[in-house]
């Protein structure tokens, strides 16, 4: 803490002289006895103070009102909603240990001190409110004078100082007409039984009858043998359990009397003798002495319910009991109270603070593997078990709840010892969302390799360059991976084939292109040669160095003819076409072919013939080498496995990655192509792949389980039948890792049962009662004087013992029957000992059985006892029936159905109590099953008796309810056929589209899966794009035939002719052109002409070869640009002839011969899938296009010769939503009755939505909850009787007497509609003794009987109804109460003086209204009176005094104007003046009387705080009465009156008017000058273009 903080520090201060005005003096100019200190001690105040100190806050002392707080000022008379005030407190500083006050700058430190004052509002003095007179008593004499009462009840007592009640009671003499005989002046009046108390000599007496008894049984003790002993022993111990001897009672028998006198009219006692002759009531009694309940101390506290802390819900409940000594006896006896007290309670720790309490957390297994397949059943079942499934799957795992707050990942990784997760428990103790059961997951689709087309065979090379020993050599050919699979491309199929061949060369030269034909003799014409033009190629075909060709010969010229001028000229040779075979066999060759046309004829004499047509083709052998063809061909990868050389141990690790590395090993063969394998040297040792490469070993991971869960409780049973099932209880563990990789697997079992241990007897409690003991009677000495008392007989008390005892018969403390059992049974009763004058009789026999029910009679006898059997008016049937018949009991029954039939409840669907949910997903065939199908719905069946009354269903051999069959439909999911085959793409050349569908099987119906948008013939089509080789299809032409000359000139064999040749269109290979396909295919625009027609030339002629192709224009296309093409002479003219230009150009157009190229990205395509995939991540695709100028698609070759930007994204990845269907949780188990009894009982169960749907999944049902009824039962209930009339015992006419009333048993159908209907009292034995709502169950209560002439108090009447006291304005509610009076009822208006005050008393209640009263006045009909009366604001009339209203003179009657105020809504006022009534004005006559009341209109004016905001008219209120409304909380009303109280206008009307005339003329003035034609037309347009019209537009503000 350091000695810096606390006590002991000081403060100081500067301190001098200063004059008054503020300037610095000497220190002796100032008086030193007043020099202030300039140090003080103080305290430091440190953070760790903050748990020491702290403020303590006092209770608020007495509201006082602001004024009387500022000048001392009384309140005010008038009072309107309450009168605001101030309330303070004391607030200090204190230390918390011991609470001594400390210094406020160390509480202060920490927080600011909290207020000292506050606001409060003081109520307004309520007044008295009263309710309206009833209605006259009729009068208290038959003749003579006497009185008639009325009375009022109050409504609302005084409060805060209010006026005191009224009187409740008005009185008027009545006289019905005179007496004709004398008044009855005297009338017997019994008093109130006293107190209980014993004789005096009681004990003495009884002391020496025990002593005369013990003495006379001494005596006799000899006489008697043993077994009268033994039989006397026995009696003494029956009577001894049967005598009341529990230390809970002492109940002792005592007297008690009463006083029976004579009164006179005027409330004078007379002797007893002036109201004789009479029999007087006895006055002496037996009673029960009065004691209270005696309760012990109470005992300690209990622990604490809470024995932890926890923040959410801090603090627990403790209780403690105490024990009954001494139960109360007697009426007048006080009851005990409670047994047990509970109260709050802190958690405290034994020396330690408490742990905290245990907290409940949801826990969940690792997720299980993807799986597919759980998407696909959902959508059809067959197509569950499909394999090679990937994309969009499921995965699940389990939910449980466990005690702590660790993450399932904390111990995941702490998980050496299996004993550190925590044990499942019950899940009702997690609270907050369940984590989710299933979620979606991905399987990556694996890639499928793809490779190019084989490429062309290459020549003859050694295996080795490097090593060229030996003779053998291979012919190799190859392909490249276009798309690279998943795992790499050692997944995909070889790549390279082999065929063995003889005279390998590793270098060989390449002929380029052949120099033009040079004569040998250097002339123009005649034999010559072409020097061909070579390269040096390795085998790859790339040029290399000449020297590294030594080896091959270099090939030689080729011998050649130049044309003489009268020779035959032939073209040059076409190249030789692609070899027909790649191989070649005993019965298969390949050629290739090649062709040279005739461009023109020889002359007749001396020139060079041309060829015949078989010497214009030459065809020659090619791919010699046999249709042998090896390759190596590899297995797949094997496991990854421990490398042996590495030594490495696979340890355990939790990271799933990789723990080591491994080797994976594969088989590679040499195989022979549609042979099979063959020996290893036959295939190229150089390409072979490997058989072993390293691999990461993946983590062992062994299982997990969590520990046991506790054992389930055994249920708690009462059955001790032998041959009953024993119920068993069972715990689990859970798996929350899955052994992998070879790891440890689960142990076994993961759930364990037992049988519960036998049950024990049920602890249950009853009261037991024992036999009446001897009715004892008041002593006789007390009651010799009581008139027609006898010694030996006579009322009095009687006693019994009650026990308690448990259900097995076994003796309990009455503690537990007190608690447990019902009310406890009497213990005394009034009992009669029967004189002998009396007639004594047997107890009534049981009625005999029914022969028949509803039309036989049962009987029921009793007997004369003793002597009464001789006594003659014993036997006087009508006094004393000794026999009783009534009819049978009429057991007749109807049942009938009642209410709405149920929802459809499917058999078997009421989940047990805390069976776990499936899984999303997991549901199998079953359990959906049992989602639809044949079900059951329920209407409840009520039962009747004979007589209408409802009874048990049991009763109607009904098990209350009847059932009808009823079908849940089962959902259908709408099915769509598979998808199609993909169309051929729309575009032979550049970017298409192709297409593939699916066509509508089944529409879906009854809440199943929807189907995706269909057209218009019920098809879904899915469209991509595609993109198609230009070079895929090309045009190849034949050989120009010969030529065909229409103007044949024989002799020169030349002129004007037509060549044709054949044009097809053929699929293009790596090796050329192969198949001929449609026409279509190829690019129509690039089709070479099929027949051409030109001149053959004639001898001497020059002769040109055909014109090369046309060279490319420069970009941009420009018309100044041109493009040429060539040709050379291959026959020279004759002399004297020229040849042709050899140039050929023409100018560069757009979009005819010049074009300019752009890239086109088309689209992205629909999300695509694998093959194997429903949904998932998929790609989307688009494709790039080089488009020609004039819209055309070309090769992207001709883009890529630009140099084009290509920046575009070409795939990118893509989601296509999972069809999860909707997963619902199992049905909860029924519900309890929503009524414990009646007819409109219902029974709810509910599910929750597990999984929501999503995608294209089926929906979930709307039906989340259903409902049956519940049997009906009969509503029985004890309802009370109404009091009977005061009685007094013995017929005397007053005094203290009591009334009675009954409890029976009513039964009803609950709804209310209908009476109950009295019903056997067994019927309502199992209810607790509360009627009407009432726990007050006094079935006999005393009562006063008034005496002729008395002025008496009446009965306490009903509470009134709950009245809340409140003030509206403000909003303030002080509380509700509710009143009971006592009025004053007076008989003689003599006796007036002698009557007692009126009594009242409140009590608070609950949910009172809250009204208000406002003075309401109308004209009488026909007259010029008015009816005033005083209305709360629920429309109820008051009376006019003490009602409620304000305490202001009401609105007089038109009595008190003179001339009384005859116009329609018109009053005369307090002041005695006409005036009119709310919403009017007053137009008065010049002189000053009122003519008529005329409306008048209101102005609203808004405020900031009204939201309305614009301007209404609406009827006047009074403007008499002061506003309530107050400033800033809505619009003030301004009344605009134009007549003065004089009936003279006002001079704000004669404003208004004179501003309505200046408005009027701008208005006339404006129109005017807007509609006059204009003088200068140049002017006017001038104004118009600098002048904008104004337009006013209101937008909701009140200033406008």
């Amino acid at each position: 803490m350091g000695s810096d903080c606390g006590p002991g520090g000081s403060q100081s201060r500067a301190v001098w002289c200063a004059h008054v005005d503020g300037w610095t003096t000497l220190h002796t100019n100032c008086d030193q006895a007043q020099r202030p200190s300039n140090q003080r001690n103080c305290f430091r105040v440190c953070d760790w103070h903050k748990d020491l100190y702290d403020w303590r806050l006092g209770a608020w002392n007495q509201c006082v009102p602001v004024s009387a707080r500022a000048n001392g000022a009384p309140r005010l008379a008038l009072c309107h909603g309450g009168e605001e005030g101030t309330q303070l407190r004391e607030v200090g500083c204190v230390l918390r240990a011991d609470g001594s006050p400390a210094d406020d700058a160390i509480c202060e430190y920490f927080e600011p001190k909290p207020r000292l004052e506050q606001a409060c509002l003081i109520p307004c003095p309520q007044d008295c409110v009263v309710s309206q007179y009833s209605p006259w008593t009729a009068c208290s004499k038959t003749c003579g004078t006497g009185l008639k009462n009325r009375v009022r009840s109050i409504l609302v007592p005084p409060m805060f100082g209010g006026a005191t009640c009224p009187n409740l009671t008005e009185f008027h003499t009545c006289k019905l007409g005179p007496c004709t005989a004398p008044e009855g002046m005297y009338s017997l009046r019994v008093g109130p039984w006293g107190p209980c108390a014993l004789p005096q000599t009681r004990s003495a007496r009884q002391a020496k009858r025990r002593r005369g008894k013990a003495q006379g049984v001494r005596d006799k003790v000899g006489l008697k043998d043993p077994e009268t002993r033994e039989l006397i022993q026995k009696k003494r111990t029956r009577n001894r359990l049967n005598r009341q001897e529990s230390p809970f009672w002492d109940i002792q028998v005592g007297y008690q009397t009463r006083d029976v006198t004579c009164n006179h009219w005027n409330g004078t006692t007379v002797e007893i003798h002036m109201c004789a002759p009479m029999d007087l009531p006895h006055t002496v009694q037996s009673c029960l002495l009065p004691k209270d309940c005696q309760l012990s101390a109470w005992g300690d506290w209990g622990p604490c319910s809470n024995a932890c802390t926890d923040p959410e819900a801090p603090g627990g409940a403790r209780s403690r009991s105490r024990s009954v000594l001494q139960f109360a006896v007697g009426e007048e006896g006080r009851p005990c109270g409670a047994l047990e007290e509970t109260e709050a309670c802190e958690p405290r720790g034994e020396g330690a603070p408490p742990p905290p309490c245990p907290t409940y957390t949801w826990r969940s297994t690792e997720w299980s593997d993807c799986r597919v397949d759980l998407l696909l059943s959902q959508q059809d079942r067959r197509r569950g078990n499909q394999t090679g499934l990937c994309g969009g799957g499921l995965q699940t795992r389990e939910v449980y709840c466990v005690q702590g707050n660790a993450e399932i990942l904390t111990y995941l990784n702490d998980l050496r010892d299996k004993a550190k997760a925590s044990p499942p428990v019950r899940n009702q103790l997690c609270q907050g969302p369940v984590p989710s059961r299933a979620q979606l997951c991905h399987l990556p689709c694996p890639t499928e390799c793809q490779v190019s087309p084989w490429g062309a065979w290459g020549p003859c090379t050694f295996e080795n360059c490097d090593d060229q020993a030996g003779k053998k050599g291979f012919k190799i050919r190859r392909r490249q991976v276009t798309n690279t699979p998943t795992g790499g491309p050692g997944n995909c199929p070889h790549l390279l084939e082999a065929v063995p061949c003889d005279d390998p060369r590793c270098h060989d030269w390449r002929l380029v292109s052949l120099d033009r034909c040079r004569p040998d003799d250097g002339g123009p014409c005649g034999p010559g040669t072409q020097t061909p033009q070579i390269q040096c190629v390795n085998s790859d075909g790339g040029e290399v160095d000449k020297s590294l060709c030594w080896s091959s010969l270099p090939p030689e010229l080729v011998r050649c003819t130049v044309p003489c001028s009268r020779d035959c000229v032939l073209s040059d040779w076409t190249p030789w076409s692609s070899c027909s075979q790649t191989c070649s066999s005993k019965t298969i060759e390949g050629k290739q072919m090649r062709t040279r046309s005739i461009l023109a004829y020889n002359a007749g004499e001396g020139g060079a013939l041309c060829p015949n047509s078989s010497a214009l083709q030459e065809v020659r052998n090619c791919n010699e080498h046999a249709c042998t063809v090896y390759h190596w061909q590899t297995g797949s990868w094997g496991p990854c496995t421990e490398d042996p050389n590495a030594g490495a141990p696979n340890s355990t690790s939790e990271d799933l990655t990789s723990c080591s590395t491994g080797v994976q090993t594969r088989k590679v063969i040499c195989v022979r192509v549609n042979v099979g394998q063959v020996p290893p040297k036959k295939c190229p040792e150089g390409p072979r792949p490997g058989t072993i490469r390293p691999c990461s070993l993946p983590c062992k991971k062994d299982c997990i389980v969590t520990p046991f869960s506790d054992w389930t409780p055994c249920p708690l049973t009462c059955d001790t039948a032998v041959n009953s099932v024993k119920p068993k209880q069972s715990r689990s563990r859970l798996v929350i890792q899955f052994p992998a990789n070879g790891g440890q697997d689960c142990p076994e079992p993961l759930e364990e049962e037992r049988d519960c241990e036998d049950p024990q007897v049920c602890l249950g409690f009853r009261w037991k009662t024992h036999k009446w003991r001897k009715c004892q009677l008041v002593p006789w000495f007390l009651r010799q004087f009581s008139p027609g008392a006898q010694e030996t007989c006579g009322s009095g008390l009687q006693t019994r013992a009650v026990s308690c005892r448990r259900l097995d018969g076994a003796q309990a403390d009455l503690a537990e029957c007190l608690l447990s059992a019902r009310a406890m049974p009497p213990a005394t009763q009034r009992c009669v000992i029967p004189c002998q004058d009396d007639c004594q009789l047997s107890s009534w026999s049981k009625f005999s059985p029914c022969s028949a029910d509803c039309v036989g009679v049962r009987t029921r006898k009793r007997t004369l006892v003793g002597r009464s059997k001789k006594k003659d008016r014993c036997k006087n049937s009508q006094m004393y029936p000794l026999s009783e018949t009534q009819y049978c009991p009429c057991d007749k029954y109807n049942a009938q159905p009642v209410g709405e039939w149920s929802d459809c409840i499917l058999a078997g669907g009421a989940a047990a109590g805390g069976r776990p949910e499936r899984l999303p997903g997991l549901r199998d065939a079953a359990a959906e099953a049992r989602e639809c199908g044949q079900g059951y719905r329920y209407q409840a069946m009520v039962c009747y008796d004979q007589d209408g009354r409802l009874v048990e269903t049991s009763r109607c051999n009904s098990h209350g309810y009847i059932e009808e069959a009823c079908i849940i439909p089962c959902p259908s999911d709408c099915k769509l056929s598979e998808w199609s085959n993909w169309s051929r793409c729309s575009k032979s050349c550049g970017s298409g589209v192709k297409v593939r569908s699916k066509w509508l099987r089944e529409k879906p119906y009854n809440g199943g899966r929807p189907c995706p948008k269909l057209d218009h013939i019920n098809q879904v089509y899915e469209v991509v794009p595609c993109q198609s080789d230009c070079n895929q299809y090309v045009w190849v032409a034949e050989p120009w035939s010969l030529w065909k000359v229409s103007n044949v000139d024989l002799k020169e064999n030349c002129g004007e002719g037509v060549q044709t040749r054949k044009v097809r269109c053929m699929l293009n290979t790596i090796d050329g052109p192969s198949d001929p396909v449609e026409d279509y295919l190829c690019d129509p625009e690039e089709m070479p002409l099929g027949a051409r027609e030109s001149r053959l030339p004639c001898p001497d002629d020059c002769v040109l070869n055909d014109w090369g192709p046309w060279d490319r224009c420069g970009l941009p296309c420009t018309r100044m640009a041109s493009r040429v093409r060539t040709a050379y002479a291959i026959r020279a003219p004759s002399r004297g002839r020229q040849c042709p230009e050899t140039t050929d150009a023409e100018a560069c157009a757009l979009n005819l011969n010049c074009f300019n190229y752009f890239y086109n990205i088309t689209d992205w395509s629909t999300c695509q899938l694998s093959a194997k995939a429903v949904c998932g991540t998929g790609t989307k695709t688009r494709m790039l296009d080089c488009v020609r100028s004039d819209g055309k698609s070309v090769n992207l070759k001709f883009c890529e010769e630009l140099n084009l930007d290509r920046k575009w994204q070409m795939n990118t990845s893509c989601v296509v939503e999972c069809p999860v269907n909707c997963q619902l949780s199992e049905w909860s188990t029924w519900s309890e009755c929503s009524q414990t009894c009646g007819l409109q009982g219902k029974m709810w169960r509910q599910r929750a939505v597990v999984q929501a749907p999503q995608g294209d999944g089926r929906p979930c049902s709307p039906q989340m909850q259903q409902w049956k009824p519940c049997p009906a039962r009969p509503c029985y209930q004890w309802q009370q009787g109404a009091w009977s009339e005061c009685l007094v015992e013995g017929g005397v006419v007053c005094g203290h007497g009591l009334r009675h009333r009954n409890t029976s048993c009513f039964v009803s159908d609950g709804s209310g509609r209908g009476p109950p209907s009295a019903v056997e009292d067994e019927r309502c034995a199992g209810l607790q003794a509360v009627a009407d709502g009432n726990e007050e169950t006094r079935l006999v209560e005393s009562c006063t009987l008034p005496c002729p002439g008395e002025c008496y108090l009446t009965e306490w009447s009903e509470w009134s109804p709950c009245v809340s006291v409140c003030t509206k304005e403000a909003g303030v509610d002080f509380g509700s109460v509710q009143v009971r009076v006592r009025a004053v009822m007076a008989q003689e208006p003599q006796n007036l003086e002698l009557c007692p005050d009126q009594a009242w008393e409140s009590r608070p209640c609950t949910d009172g209204a809250c009204y208000e009263y406002t003075w309401k006045s109308i004209r009488k009909s026909n007259s010029t009176e008015f009816n005033t009366w005083c209305q709360r604001s629920d429309g109820v009339k008051r009376h006019r005094y003490r009602c409620g209203c304000p305490p202001i003179n009401p609105p007089g009657d038109n009595t008190s104007c003179d001339p009384p105020c005859l116009s329609p809504k018109s009053f005369c006022s307090e002041a005695a003046l006409c005036q009119c009534e709310e919403g009017y004005t007053e137009v008065l006559f010049f002189t000053g009387q009122l003519n008529h009341c005329a409306p008048i209109p209101v102005v609203e004016v808004p405020t900031a705080g009204d939201k309305k905001a614009d301007v209404k008219t609406s009827r006047a209120a009074n403007p008499t009465l002061p506003s309530t409304i107050r400033p800033g909380r809505s619009g003030h009303t301004w009344y605009l009156q134009p007549y003065g109280q004089d009936g003279k206008l006002k001079m704000w009307v004669f404003g208004v008017a004179a501003g309505a005339l200046v408005l009027i003329l701008f208005v006339a003035s404006m129109t005017y000058l807007t509609c006059k034609k204009p003088r200068r037309p140049q002017r006017q347009r001038q104004q118009n273009n600098r002048l904008k019209p104004l337009t006013l537009a209101y937008d909701g503000d009140a200033d406008m």
